[in-house]
């Protein structure tokens, strides 16, 4: 049997930290200004803590605000630029193809970003499913609520999924429920729960012939 590779896709399938990163952070500061009459470092101290407390800026605006999730998440996902702003390996879509079975894409991003962002890429076509926080109630990763919501919905074994992923905390996650877990980074060492440690997607490649 093939396996099911889910992926990540900020700093996975793309690197996000020299522009993607940035712009949304200036623009989530910008919206709690604007809808907290907050001034610019309350604002940004505010997004900070409730990343570090919630694992999303999102879920404390919810809990404390009452904040429309939909509202917040088209205001601060717009890229205008987009094209110029992303950053990715040449060889991404090759890298995939070689890899068998089916890939599905699991993001805490919304919808409408990680559409425009694998079309943009040019890879949208090779994926049997987006997974976006509007899938998943706006329970972000590394909640496990959206690992259990992909597994049921695509009738899926634990064991059969590899999940591939720059944040270790999310891969924690996916270890406990039974998946196969690779870390995307240029990290030293590997937690107990990483099976692989890759720098780019295009080192999966060595990993199929190690799957069981």
């Amino acid at each position: 049997m093939s396996p099911t590779w889910i992926f990540d896709l900020d700093n996975t399938l793309h690197h996000a930290n020299p522009h993607i990163f940035p712009h949304i952070n200036r623009a989530m500061t910008q919206y709690l200004q604007q809808e907290l009459n907050l001034d610019e470092t309350a604002a940004n101290q505010l997004r900070l803590d409730y990343w570090q407390r919630y694992g999303a800026t999102l879920s404390g605006l919810m809990r404390h605000h009452g904040t429309d999730p939909e509202h917040f998440l088209w205001h601060t996902h717009q890229f205008p630029a987009l094209a110029h702003m992303l950053r990715s390996d040449r060889a991404l879509r090759h890298s995939l193809l070689r890899l068998p079975g089916q890939k599905i894409l699991f993001t805490n991003g919304p919808d409408h970003y990680a559409d425009a962002v694998l079309r943009q890429l040019g890879i949208a076509d090779l994926f049997a499913d987006m997974i976006s926080l509007q899938s998943i109630r706006y329970r972000p990763k590394p909640d496990p609520y959206g690992f259990r919501y992909i597994l049921h919905k695509h009738r899926l074994r634990p064991a059969r999924c590899v999940m591939v992923e720059d944040s270790a905390d999310n891969l924690f996650t996916a270890k406990r429920l039974g998946m196969r877990t690779v870390w995307i980074t240029g990290s030293h060492g590997r937690p107990a729960y990483v099976d692989w440690r890759i720098r780019k997607i295009a080192e999966l490649a060595r990993i199929v012939g190690q799957l069981r």
